[in-house]
């Protein structure tokens, strides 16, 4: 079982089915569950979902401590990776340069998450904020041509971003 943390993403449902079409049961729960209904179901990991809110102002949502804390794998993607990256210690900043659209990514380190999917991807971009500063004991991943950090990877805590 897969837990999808939904930020208020507008892709939190097909993230969800994708999961699903994989042959993985998943359940998608808003960013502020609570520690005892997660002990009661046991997910294998989690998926924070991306969100229309940035890191870079006050009062946005978080993930749960006790979900950084866990020995539960995490897959941050675009908002949820920005929140993870701040809440971990890294650095998230607002871009003048911001990605909206079709883009290629270059494959950095292929590890885990990367390691079968070749050297480049065409993706699709949306997000204005970027990681600027790696949280302790990440490594970059993946980059694009505009943006040097959109993919990255903490093997030993089982932590990955993608923006």
């Amino acid at each position: 079982m897969i837990v999808v943390v939904d930020f208020g993403s507008q892709y939190t449902q097909l993230i969800a089915r994708r999961v699903r079409e994989l042959g993985v049961y998943c359940e998608i729960h808003p960013f502020d569950l609570k520690h005892d209904l997660m002990s009661n179901v046991d997910p294998k990991g989690y998926i924070l979902s991306g969100g229309p809110e940035s890191v870079t102002e006050a009062f946005t949502p978080r993930i749960p401590n006790w979900m950084l804390q866990g020995e539960r794998p995490l897959l941050g993607i675009c908002y949820g990776m920005q929140t993870m990256v701040e809440q971990l210690g890294g650095v998230v900043s607002s871009s003048e340069l911001q990605e909206f659209g079709a883009a290629t990514v270059t494959v950095e380190q292929p590890d885990k998450l990367l390691r079968d999917l070749g050297d480049s991807l065409p993706v699709w971009m949306s997000h204005g904020d970027r990681v600027t500063a790696l949280p302790d004991g990440f490594s970059v991943t993946a980059s694009t041509e505009s943006v040097d950090i959109v993919g990255i990877a903490n093997a030993t805590s089982q932590q990955y971003g993608l923006q």
